[in-house]
């Protein structure tokens, strides 16, 4: 290759990425799929970091207060009961991506805000109730959880603040849901770098204290992950409202579509089963570490599940691309468009997740040390990284093929398979593992690349039998 080639390529790499950033709009059902893949993938990728950002700004803030192993603990256990909410989040929000993606794959823009509004009604009724639990429980769910007395008179009110900020959370994966299904994926990504840059600018200020802000110690970081991801939601809405975004939402399109609402119900139940299998199976292994290694263990091993999260939620991020070209190319009848996009996707997926499984493999102590301080914590978040992370290819191709599913609106495939290699493989081989075998933590450890990998294999079968073409959104 030239000099010359090569110039040109770099610079048409870097104006692909500066578009894809700005939020250059274009039919997703034609032209170039490796265009339209970088044009999603990266601000779906960036707003993913931002996403998993949160946790670890709280992460290394809280780490540096006195008692850190309790108030990780409380953090980590709070996050933990969080992915509950963020599967209700995450199902509504894959309803309503699948649905407007479909709507924008028809050229039916009107329908497209419709569907949006109705699955934000869905997601203020959902929430109300989940809001109010999570106050009036907050201590008792630690208590389930496995923490100790320490950790749930530490982090109580901690835990009642994030539980209590249900809405904040569901809107903003919601609306993002909204953004992505119509391929404005900057508009989504925009919206959590702006939740995110409030967060870290308030975590430092509520938890430590300057001047007239008083210090809140380890409940200033729920009050500033609240607040930064209010901030959030109120910019998304204005987007939303004002008119120059992908979907536009008016007047006519606020009142209460029942139809629609259990249209949107029944691509969102299942998906919010299927992250609640994955997240109570998570929950499940949790425990198991608090149990079996006591509270070192179950900081280190959410210490170092706090790091996997930061890099899966990227590849996360790329696999919603895939979910987005499915969605809108089978609006437009392109059916082998659709399954070539999943298929590029995967590729590129595999090979990020490789590089960052060999970082991992080679780096994990340096990596936790910008967490912990303590020796023997951290001695037991390197061993569960190395560990996790072995199987991190797998998880990248196990991922898109989900978002496929997803995103054609065939959310059943994707909660089968959570179901089977989850609670029938790997909360037994967990048991199994840890207390049959004696294995303690590190038989949780094992379970983990074991039950994904077996994820990956299943839902590539399924994929391949095309089923997921005919789905009627």
């Amino acid at each position: 290759m030239s000099t010359e080639q090569s110039t040109y390529k770099r610079s048409s790499a870097l104006s692909l990425m500066i578009q894809s950033i700005k939020g250059i709009q274009m039919d997703y059902t034609q032209g170039s799929l490796r265009k339209a893949i970088v044009l999603l993938a990266i601000p779906m990728i960036l707003e993913m970091c931002m996403e998993s950002v949160f946790a670890l700004v709280d992460l290394f803030f809280v780490g540096h207060l006195p008692n850190s192993e309790h108030t990780l603990q409380a953090v980590s256990l709070t996050e933990t009961v969080l992915y509950i909410i963020y599967s209700i989040a995450i199902g509504i929000s894959m309803a309503a991506s699948a649905t407007v993606a479909r709507r924008v794959g028809e050229k039916n823009k009107d329908g497209a805000a419709h569907a949006a509004v109705q699955s934000i009604w869905l997601a203020i009724g959902v929430t109300v109730l989940i809001s109010i639990t999570g106050v009036v429980f907050a201590p008792a769910i630690l208590r389930l959880m496995g923490a100790d007395v320490t950790t749930i008179a530490i982090g109580s009110t901690y835990a009642r603040i994030d539980l209590g900020a249900s809405l904040v959370i569901i809107m903003l994966f919601l609306i993002n849901g909204i953004f992505r299904g119509a391929g404005d994926a900057s508009m989504a990504m925009k919206s959590l770098w702006l939740a995110n840059i409030c967060n870290i600018i308030l975590c430092p200020l509520f938890i430590r204290g300057l001047g007239p802000i008083p210090a809140f110690g380890l409940t200033g970081a729920s009050m500033a992950t609240a607040t930064g991801r209010g901030i959030g939601v109120c910019y998304q809405l204005y987007h939303l409202f004002k008119g120059k975004s992908s979907v536009h939402i008016q007047r006519k399109h606020l009142s209460i579509d029942w139809p629609i609402i259990k249209s949107l119900l029944n691509v969102a139940s299942p998906a919010t089963l299927q992250f609640i299998i994955g997240s109570c199976s998570w929950i499940v292994l949790a425990r198991l570490v608090a149990e079996t290694g006591q509270s070192v263990a179950s900081a280190g091993y959410q210490t170092a599940l706090r790091v996997v999260i930061f890099f899966i939620l990227p590849a996360w991020g790329m696999s919603n691309a895939a979910a987005t070209l499915v969605g809108q190319n089978l609006g437009a009848k392109q059916l082998l468009r659709a399954e070539q996009s999943v298929i590029k996707t995967a590729k590129y997926n595999a090979v990020f997740m490789g590089l960052v499984s060999i970082i991992f493999l080679v780096f994990p102590a340096p990596i936790i040390s910008l967490f912990t301080n303590d020796d023997n914590v951290k001695s037991i978040a390197v061993q569960a990284l190395r560990i996790i992370t072995s199987g991190y290819i797998f998880y990248g191709v196990g991922m898109v093929m989900t978002s496929a599913f997803n995103g054609s609106g065939d959310t059943w495939t994707p909660t089968l398979i959570n179901f089977f290699c989850f609670w029938i493989c790997q909360i037994p081989l967990a048991y199994l593992l840890t207390i049959y075998f004696n294995m303690g933590p590190l038989g949780v450890f094992i379970c983990i690349p074991v039950s994904n990998t077996l994820i990956t294999i299943v839902a590539w079968v399924y994929f391949k039998k095309g089923k997921w073409k005919t789905v009627k959104v």
